[in-house]
């Protein structure tokens, strides 16, 4: 299966990724098969992020997992750049989401699932299921609601 050709059938565009915000990189090789991504947040448009807010208080669930959704796109846009081909991904092996919530919040898995569920559609079962952890994040940068951070086997 062509990743490209499975964006363009779900109607998927990846956008222009952004320079990172500080002294790090998005995405650090290591060892001969692997490679670490840097916490990405949701898309932006002009600079500014399309989702903002703490879930439980400010947003809800739903709005959650659109912007680990939206997390998800950022990710596809910068492991091309990082990668050059995203077809050259073997496996996403681990996942770890932070979701913006309030203290009282309890569905951080189901927030990720919009980053996950995104990285089945686009890869397959096969490529795309992955181990995972989400917890809850008294804030995160800029207020986004979703930060995800991601490690890859790449063949």
């Amino acid at each position: 299966m062509d990743v490209y050709q499975r964006l363009r059938d779900l109607g998927l565009e990846l956008a222009p990724v952004a320079p990172p915000s500080g002294a790090f990189v998005p995405g650090r090789p290591f060892g001969e098969k692997l490679v670490y991504f840097s916490g990405m947040g949701p898309e932006q448009r002009d600079g500014a992020f399309l989702y903002l807010g703490k879930v439980g208080r400010d947003v809800d669930v739903d709005y959650g997992m659109a912007a680990a959704r939206s997390v998800g796109m950022t990710m596809l846009a910068q492991m091309h750049a990082c990668l050059g081909d995203l077809n050259r991904v073997r496996h996403i092996v681990k996942v770890l989401g932070f979701v913006n919530a309030t203290p009282d919040f309890a569905q951080q898995p189901t927030v990720m699932n919009g980053f996950s569920n995104l990285m089945i559609e686009v890869f397959g079962e096969e490529i795309g299921v992955h181990a995972r952890s989400a917890i809850g994040a008294g804030s995160l940068p800029g207020n986004i609601p979703v930060e995800v951070e991601m490690l890859v086997e790449l063949v």
